[in-house]
C-alpha cells in the first residue's frame, strides 16, 4: 500500500493580506521575485494543488512547499528577499574625498572640466568607480547652466508688484503679460525634409535660406490662458502703440487692464506715454532688468517656438505669419493658464542665496 505523507497546513488569508498579495502579484516588473511568490501563496489559499501550481507557474513542488512554510511562519514580509551584504568596499573614504576635492577645486590640464576617463587616469581609478562617486554626491561636471543676477535698483519692489498681480489679481480687472518676440525668421531648408519613418528620425539639412522676418506682439491673460497676438514687420514704439489699440478693443470697456512688461525702450517712449494719458484704464507694471523669467508670456513663446517654428520650413514671411496665427487659434481654442506658485519672499530668498554664493566664489 502506498504511503501517504503528512497533510499540508492550509493557508487562510485575511482581507488585508489578500489585497496586499494581489497588489504584489501585479508588480511583475518592479519586483519579480515577490510577485511570483505572492501568486504562489494566492493559489495555495484558493485550494490549488501542487501539480496545478507547478504547471501554471512553471515551478517545482519543493519551491511551493518552501513558500508555504515561509508564509505560514513570517507572513507577507517573509516573501521578500533579505538584504544582502554585497562585496566589501574597495575604495575607502579618503580616496573618495580625493575624487570630490579634485572635481570641485581643480581643473584638468587642457580642458575646462573633468570627464570620468580623465579623472580615472589621473587618480588611478576605474571609470565606473569615478562615475559611481559622482552619482552618489550629485556631481555633473559635464553640465553647466547660465544665470544673470539683476542689478535693477528697484528689484525688490518690482518683484513684489508683479508677483502680487499673479497671486492676487485685482477685482474687476484684467492682468495681461505682454511682450514681443522679435525677428522671427522665415527659414526654409535648402533640400526637402525627409519625413519620420519607423526606425528613422525626421531629417533636415543643416543649412537654410532666409526669407525675411516678422515680430509677434502677444498679451497673455494670466487667468484664462488666452493670448491676444498680432504680427508686425518691425517692433518699434509705433507698432507697440498699434498693438495696445488691439488690446484696448479686445478688453471690455468696463475693465481695468494691468500690463506686465519688460524694460525695452519701446515700452517707455513718449508715444506710449501720450497714448496712456488718453487711456487711463491701462496700468503698466515693469519687471526688473534681466528677469524675463518673471514674465509669463515668455513661457507661451517657448511653446510657440518648440511646437510650431523650430522644426518647420517657411518659404515666405506670409507663410510664417499664417503658421503663427494657426498656433494662436489652436492655443485659444483650448487655453490653459500658467499657474504661478512662488511667493515674492521665496523668490527674493533664492536670489539672496545666489548672490551670497557668487560673492563667496569670488572672494
Amino acid at each position: 500500500m502506498k504511503r501517504r505523507g503528512r497533510k499540508a497546513q492550509p493557508i487562510q488569508l485575511t482581507r488585508e493580506q489578500r489585497a496586499e498579495l494581489e497588489r504584489l502579484a501585479r508588480r511583475k516588473r518592479q519586483a519579480r521575485g515577490p510577485a511570483f511568490r505572492a501568486r504562489v501563496v494566492l493559489m495555495l489559499a484558493e485550494g490549488a494543488v501542487g501539480r496545478e501550481i507547478e504547471q501554471r507557474l512553471r515551478t517545482t513542488n519543493a519551491t511551493i512547499c518552501a513558500l508555504r512554510k515561509r508564509f505560514l511562519k513570517g507572513g507577507i514580509g517573509a516573501l521578500f528577499d533579505e538584504p544582502r551584504p554585497g562585496a566589501p568596499r574597495k575604495i575607502d573614504d579618503e580616496r573618495v574625498e580625493r575624487v570630490i576635492i579634485e572635481t570641485l577645486e581643480r581643473q584638468p590640464d587642457g580642458a575646462t572640466h573633468w570627464s570620468t576617463r580623465m579623472m580615472a587616469k589621473k587618480l588611478g581609478f576605474s571609470q565606473s568607480a569615478v562615475s559611481r562617486i559622482w552619482r552618489a554626491f550629485g556631481l555633473k561636471p559635464h553640465r553647466a547652466s547660465t544665470y544673470t543676477l539683476s542689478k535693477d535698483p528697484l528689484f525688490v519692489e518690482k518683484v513684489r508688484d508683479v508677483v502680487g498681480l499673479y497671486l492676487s489679481p485685482p477685482d474687476r480687472a484684467l492682468v495681461l503679460s505682454v511682450d514681443e518676440k522679435s525677428q522671427i525668421q522665415a527659414l526654409d531648408r535648402t533640400q526637402p525634409i525627409l519625413p519620420l519613418r519607423p526606425g528613422t528620425v525626421e531629417r533636415r539639412t543643416a543649412d537654410y535660406q532666409r526669407h525675411g522676418t516678422t515680430s509677434l506682439f502677444a498679451a497673455l491673460d494670466i487667468k484664462t490662458g488666452k493670448v491676444i497676438g498680432q504680427c508686425y514687420p518691425r517692433h518699434r514704439a509705433k507698432e507697440f502703440r498699434r498693438f495696445l489699440e488691439v488690446i484696448d478693443a479686445a478688453v471690455p470697456a468696463d475693465q481695468e487692464a494691468h500690463l506686465i512688461l519688460d524694460n525695452y525702450a519701446t515700452h517707455k517712449s513718449p508715444t506710449i506715454h501720450r497714448w496712456l494719458l488718453k487711456h487711463p484704464r491701462f496700468h503698466l507694471h515693469f519687471i526688473p532688468t534681466h528677469s524675463s523669467w518673471l514674465n509669463l508670456v515668455e513661457r507661451w513663446f517657448a511653446l510657440l517656438t518648440e511646437r510650431q517654428i523650430k522644426r518647420a520650413a517657411h518659404t515666405s514671411v506670409r507663410q510664417l505669419q499664417a503658421a503663427i496665427e494657426q498656433f494662436l487659434n489652436v492655443s485659444n481654442a483650448a487655453p490653459k493658464p500658467f499657474v504661478w506658485t512662488k511667493t515674492a519672499d521665496e523668490i527674493l530668498d533664492k536670489v539672496a542665496r545666489y548672490a551670497a554664493d557668487t560673492l563667496r566664489a569670488h572672494a
